[in-house]
């Protein structure tokens, strides 16, 4: 199957083989990113708009690297000044686009729905670069494309999420994507941060940390997500430390060979040790990184592709 999607708005969507097929092209533009000449013309003539909403510094750093390596004509639209501030609504912002004639557009949005909301009014191929609570389905997919390069496969592994779930994307697209390739997902933190509800998605929850890390594969910690919370959810960050912060005690209940991931930003001291994230041979959050601007390489190409196919189609032909 090859990927069909005319957006990336989530995971939910992805059939397990339009996965691989977006982690199998993120393969090759690692090995691309890895040479001397690290650009290639899958989006020339195209133009990829970035709005943020939000403030990001890695996740919109990593699409804009990935649209200039692919030759995009590349804008960032600056969402803190933007005619949002001033009243307008998200429906006049993509009438306003659809006169600029984009080819991609990457949205990240505080709020749950406003991506899918863009998409349906935009004439161009939309990717969610975090909405809300949501989704964040190039974190995930970077994310899967670490551990099958770390593990030599994304399937049937025992994976643990610890931290801040309730207020995570991060961990709704992990545990989508996760629970499509067979593998079996725990998720450690306390009831205050893993709400009972997320059983929904067929995965176990500890909120003791050494429990949960027992013979997993792959340890993958989450940000405290302070700004999204509204209340006391932990006791202190002295405390999470102590009960949920990675350190080499509790690691040591992992597989010997588990390896470490974070999305970043960290907090040293709080959700890990900082020698463990430094651990060259546990930690792979530095890969993270690398794959990041691949992934998101290889889901616009795909997305691109697609696009041009359906402008031929309809007789469009590809808008520059």
């Amino acid at each position: 199957m090859a990927f069909r999607q005319k957006h990336l708005l989530g995971i939910e969507p992805l059939h397990p083989e339009e996965i691989k097929t977006v982690l199998d092209v993120a393969d090759r533009y690692v090995d691309l990113n890895r040479q001397a000449n690290k650009h290639s013309d899958a989006l020339k003539g195209l133009t990829q708009i970035n709005m943020f909403f939000e403030n990001s510094t890695r996740t919109q750093a990593s699409f804009e690297l990935a649209g200039k390596r692919l030759g995009a004509d590349v804008m960032n639209m600056a969402m803190q000044a933007s005619s949002i501030k001033k009243g307008e609504t998200l429906i006049d912002t993509a009438l306003t686009l659809n006169a600029m004639h984009p080819d991609l557009l990457v949205v990240r949005h505080p709020h749950s729905g406003a991506v899918d909301l863009l998409s349906q009014k935009v004439n161009c191929a939309v990717l969610n670069a975090g909405d809300g609570r949501h989704e964040h389905p190039t974190q995930a997919l970077l994310d899967a494309l670490t551990i099958r390069r770390a593990k030599g496969r994304l399937h049937r592994l025992n994976i643990a999420i610890c931290g801040d779930i309730a207020h995570s994307r991060v961990a709704r697209s992990n545990l989508i994507l996760l629970g499509k390739m067979e593998n079996r997902v725990r998720l450690v933190g306390p009831p205050t941060l893993v709400p009972e509800q997320f059983r929904e998605f067929g995965c176990e929850i500890y909120d003791d940390m050494r429990e949960g890390l027992q013979d997993v594969d792959v340890v993958m910690m989450l940000r405290l997500q302070k700004e999204r919370m509204d209340g006391g959810f932990i006791p202190s960050e002295r405390e999470y430390f102590y009960r949920y912060g990675l350190d080499a005690e509790k690691l040591a209940h992992a597989k010997p060979d588990a390896i470490v991931m974070h999305p970043g930003p960290m907090n040293r001291g709080v959700e890990i040790d900082g020698t463990i994230a430094d651990d060259i041979n546990r930690s792979v959050i530095q890969e993270q990184v690398e794959m990041g601007v691949a992934v998101r390489m290889a889901a616009m190409d795909l997305l691109a592709q697609n696009l041009r196919a359906s402008r031929e189609t309809s007789g469009q032909g590809v808008m520059v």
